[in-house]
């Protein structure tokens, strides 16, 4: 089925044996105190998985070249152990690995460095609040001379290539772009002087690391910040790249300033490719169909990764979220177990959110990311121990498939007839619908892992006799909706998030929803009847960036109000995340109330009260509760009667802001401490 994601390629004189690419992450990995150990791990996990060639995370060429503090520093000799480390991990798993070089520019968040970022121009940035310093001549050429010198330190401390980052708003994006390039010297001006840079950088390193020494390029298809780059002017970069020698081109998409989404879950996989084909389409056009390009973001699957390759228009496919939830991804299509697939949700709540700080990169599907050496999953069972686990949501199906992957017998016992837990209320949300598959996955692999699935099987009290049998327990049955102290909400028609979820038409026109977290805006995308474009083409459309007409959201089906008592809508809800659901939600007209207190609800609504004192009614025909959870722990008296060791994870070991990301973690350590217990 794999023909063309499978057949070998090259990248200049690197040969590589597929043609999937895992694109560069960063992973706050990279300066652990730890001589490299977890970052080799991590990415010999995903070479022994079947990635063709591993890009690393950004390597900043100069102190103030890092992204943030978390960031290597390739020409820092302290940081060379550990890349050095990395790199012979992959080739002992049989991979290859290019080092991403990096600078940020204005981009840079140095809080508590002392340094001011560095760019083309003085130009303000909202993505690191801050203006940075216009480079000087001598900056510009000490900067092209830290790229070369960082491209030869890669070279000798064994990596394959370089990756120049050379897209999504960085220095040398930030260079191309006349919205933060307002020089009018040789280096800016005009689109020709622009080009200057990443082509004088191009050469140098080229210089440093020598002719076969592979480079590649990684630039911006397109920008989408309004009055940036022209298509005209992406093509010529690439021509001139072509030119000047370059190995192979990988085509991003967009800034972190831009106000078009494109890793989100609201984004239909493939929907950048064809700016990867626009850029293949110019070089062939100008006689460089010979520079391999690499299409990139938002492909989840190697069957839509064959099917990009199978249309002639790019020559490699990059994943690297995807990878991050299952680094054996490519092994297991290839071998035709697709249904045990771990599928990268988009969620962004463990990786791209968490790399903007200081915490460790990991995955909400998959928390062992990151933590490779900390959970190995060899069999550490001698004799193998019986464990129940009780819940089939997150937190449960992840700590039943780490028990049963150290090698103990697992029963799962799962009080609805369907496993997932929350999980089944956020795949009907538009944009989450993975979220149905990641149930399905666990499905597969409890399944060939031998556990014990018993759905409609509620524990209580009188199962004591039942759990006495096993060595150990895990609880995670999650939560139950909190209902708030509302003076009259018999008064009018109310019902919790679930009952909403479960039955939605009975809702009437006037709808308030009470609560303004995570579920609360979920259920509200859900209850505004809009459903996320199926096609790359319909969402380009959608933002005006394809060829279909431009068409606004749906008429709502219900008039809607969101409540919260705090000062903020969606909070908790990841910043990369955050923003586009807010957008949606004001798109279709739905009000938004927040710092207010709950007085009572009528017979014509819910009365609330501001910070000012004043009285306001919100007219309602319906009043939904997304207040909140309680810990629903009604399986406990029956563990302790048993006496039976148990740890509590997720929402049944603490509701306070629990998400999906905690409680799949909790699982995973719950697991291992059970499971590799000697007691």
């Amino acid at each position: 089925m794999f023909t063309h994601v499978t057949r070998p390629g090259a990248i200049g004189s690197l040969q590589v044996a597929n043609r999937l690419v895992m694109g560069a992450m960063h992973l706050n990995l990279e300066t652990l105190d730890d001589g490299g150990a977890a970052l080799a791990a991590f990415y010999a996990a995903r070479a022994r998985g079947g990635a063709g060639l591993i890009i690393t995370g950004g390597s900043a060429v100069s102190p103030v070249a890092a992204g943030g503090p978390g960031y290597s520093h390739v020409n820092d000799p302290a940081h060379h152990p550990a890349l050095r480390r990395t790199a012979d991990a992959v080739h002992e798993a049989g991979g290859k690995i290019a080092l991403q070089l990096f600078h940020a520019g204005r981009y840079a968040l140095t809080d508590g460095s002392g340094l001011t970022p560095v760019a083309p121009s003085a130009v303000y940035s909202r993505f690191s609040r801050t203006t940075p310093r216009a480079l000087t001549e001598a900056d510009i050429r000490a900067t092209v001379a830290d790229f070369a010198r960082g491209a030869a330190t890669a070279r000798a401390l064994g990596y394959d290539a370089v990756e120049v980052m050379a897209s999504e708003g960085y220095l040398i994006n930030q260079f191309l772009s006349p919205l933060t390039n307002l020089r009018d010297d040789a280096w800016g001006g005009d689109a020709a002087r622009r080009r200057r840079f990443p082509l004088a950088v191009l050469r140098a390193v080229r210089e440093a690391a020598g002719d076969d020494f592979p480079v590649l390029f990684r630039i911006s298809g397109a920008d989408l910040v309004p009055g940036s780059s022209t298509q005209e002017e992406t093509d010529a970069l690439a021509v001139a790249l072509a030119r000047e020698g370059v190995h192979a081109l990988d085509i991003g998409v967009g800034w972190h300033e831009s106000r078009v989404p494109t890793v989100q879950s609201a984004v239909p996989p493939g929907a950048w490719a064809s700016y990867a084909e626009a850029v293949k389409k110019a070089l062939c056009a100008a006689g460089h169909a010979d520079v391999p390009v690499i299409a990139s973001n938002r492909v989840v699957g190697l069957d839509q990764a064959e099917s990009l390759l199978r249309g002639g228009g790019i020559d490699h496919v990059s994943m690297a979220r995807p990878l991050l939830a299952d680094p054996d991804l490519p092994a297991k299509w290839t071998r035709g177990r697709s249904a045990l697939v771990n599928v990268c949700l988009a969620c962004n709540e463990a990786c791209i959110d968490r790399s903007f700080g200081t915490e460790r990169v990991s995955c909400l599907v998959n928390p062992r990311a990151g933590h490779e050496l900390a959970f190995p999953e060899q069999a550490a069972a001698d004799p193998p121990r019986s464990f129940a686990v009780i819940g089939g949501g997150p937190a449960g199906l992840e700590a039943a498939r780490a028990l049963a992957a150290l090698g103990h017998r697992v029963t799962l016992f799962e009080a609805d007839e369907e496993l997932g837990g929350q999980f089944r209320l956020a795949r009907q949300v538009p944009g989450k619908e993975d979220f149905g598959a990641t149930a399905r996955y666990f499905a597969a692999e409890l399944a060939r892992l031998g556990v014990d699935i018993r759905l409609g099987r509620r524990l209580g009290l009188g199962d004591a006799g039942l759990l006495r049998h096993f060595d150990g327990a895990v609880l995670a049955t999650g939560v139950q909706p909190r209902i708030p102290d509302i003076p009259g909400w018999p008064l009018l028609h109310t019902l919790t998030y679930p009952e909403v979820f479960a039955r939605p038409e009975t809702l009437g026109e006037r709808v308030v929803l009470l609560g303004g977290g995570g579920i609360a805006t979920d259920l509200a995308h859900l209850l505004t009847g809009e459903r996320t474009p199926a096609t790359p083409q319909a969402f380009l459309a959608a933002y005006g960036l394809g060829d279909g007409p431009v068409t606004g959201p749906p008429t709502a089906r219900h008039r809607l109000t969101l409540v919260r008592r705090g000062p903020r809508i969606g909070a908790g809800t990841g910043p990369s995340t955050r923003w586009v659901v807010l957008s949606a939600l004001r798109a279709h007209g739905v009000e938004m109330v927040t710092g207010v207190r709950y007085r009572e609800i009528t017979t014509e609504g819910v009365v609330v009260q501001g910070a000012d004192g004043a009285e306001r009614l919100l007219p309602a025909d319906s009043v939904v509760f997304a207040t909140g959870q309680e810990p629903e722990r009604a399986a406990v008296p029956a563990l302790r009667a048993a006496g039976v060791p148990f740890e509590a994870v997720g929402g049944a070991r603490d509701a306070a802001g629990v998400n999906a990301v905690r409680a799949t973690a909790e699982g995973l350590r719950a697991a291992h401490r059970l499971g590799t217990s000697t007691v």
